[in-house]
């Protein structure tokens, strides 16, 4: 009978995901999705394989619990931060800190790399993850906009989904210490907030 980690069959499970998914980060920022296997993370993770495949059948299921799990820390540290930032223009600082942070930590590959490499529905799972982040990031605009903090030429959606695409360029920010701190000041230019916030 395998070794239950942590005292119960809770704990356990708790304790199996929360090293495979250590263990998958890892792998993830060494070699790539492509070159994952469930065998490979269950050896880095320390768990037998017939407990991996009772977790995930398979490296999609795998990948996309590993997304959700990511996405629920990032909307939780999201929240905290908007709620410590008063303005718009501030808020929209904090979450242009925490994409950028995020994006040193996070390492899916690109879009269409990710849609090539999954089944289309485990795509679009993947996928929704990232529209809540961007409803947050249109609100932040739109409440800018509206207190007359930013000033935004055309169509507000627009700057949000390029910003959203500025700040989803990790290769650009990995390993730069100042990349927090020019993401800021480049998007709070976007938004019309000058040198605000």
């Amino acid at each position: 009978m395998p070794k239950v980690l942590g005292g119960s069959l809770a704990a356990h499970r708790d304790e199996v995901r929360s090293r495979v998914f250590a263990a998958l980060r890892e792998l993830l920022y060494g070699r790539g999705f492509d070159a994952v296997t469930l065998a490979g993370v269950a050896t880095a993770a320390g768990v037998g394989r017939s407990s991996i495949y009772n977790h995930f059948p398979d490296r999609q299921a795998l990948l996309i619990a590993f997304v959700e799990h990511e996405a629920g820390r990032y909307v939780a540290d999201l929240e905290a931060a908007l709620a410590a930032a008063p303005t718009p223009t501030e808020q929209l600082a904090a979450f242009v800190r925490l994409q950028v942070q995020r994006l040193t930590e996070f390492h899916l590959p690109p879009g269409q790399a990710l849609a090539a490499a999954l089944d289309p529905s485990a795509y679009r799972r993947i996928a929704a993850h990232a529209d809540p982040i961007g409803e947050r990031l249109s609100g932040i605009v739109r409440a800018g906009i509206e207190a007359a903090e930013m000033a935004v030429p055309g169509d507000p959606e627009v700057v949000v989904a390029m910003i959203g695409s500025a700040l989803s360029a990790g290769h650009l920010v990995e390993g730069r210490s100042d990349a927090a701190d020019t993401a800021v000041e480049v998007v709070l230019r976007m938004v019309g907030a000058g040198k605000q916030g």
